[in-house]
């Protein structure tokens, strides 16, 4: 089994429920573009116009890319997607309102759906899973093997 299938089975044993999902769904949107949006204000030296959202951006995607370059491609789309709503909003305080309404969000998730804790309370690596998740689970471009079945 290949990390990355790994690492999504793993996740997806937490995340079991439609509400769970729909919850994270928004939650881990409004987290990652609440992230990108706080570090838009910190300009990189030297950058015209790149700042520390963009240097996250390119991090996570040599990770993403690293695991299956696909999926890495696909969430490449989506962070660039959410930088440029970021861009747009221009205002961190934004950012911070919707960083911390998605973790409400992953909270109603686990608390009155999936009644279990949260997966990166487990393995850290899992914060970086959860958006891949969702990417993957929108596209399916990758088989996820639930808790119990056999591996392809």
């Amino acid at each position: 089994m290949r990390r990355v299938d790994a690492l999504l089975a793993d996740y997806s044993s937490y995340h079991r429920t439609r509400g769970n999902l729909v919850c994270h769904a928004l939650g881990i949107t409004l987290i990652v573009f609440g992230i990108l949006s706080m570090l838009r204000a910190a300009r990189l030296p030297g950058g015209a116009s790149l700042t520390a959202a963009e240097a996250v951006i390119a991090a996570a995607v040599l990770f993403y890319l690293t695991l299956d370059v696909p999926l890495g491609v696909a969430i490449a789309v989506e962070l660039a997607l959410l930088d440029l709503l970021a861009r747009a909003v221009g205002d961190w305080r934004i950012g911070l309102a919707a960083f911390a309404i998605g973790w409400l969000f992953q909270g109603i998730g686990h608390g009155v759906f999936e009644k279990n804790r949260p997966a990166f309370l487990k393995n850290l690596a899992h914060l970086m899973i959860g958006p891949l998740f969702l990417v993957n689970e929108l596209l399916k471009l990758r088989p996820v093997a639930r808790a119990g079945e056999a591996s392809e």
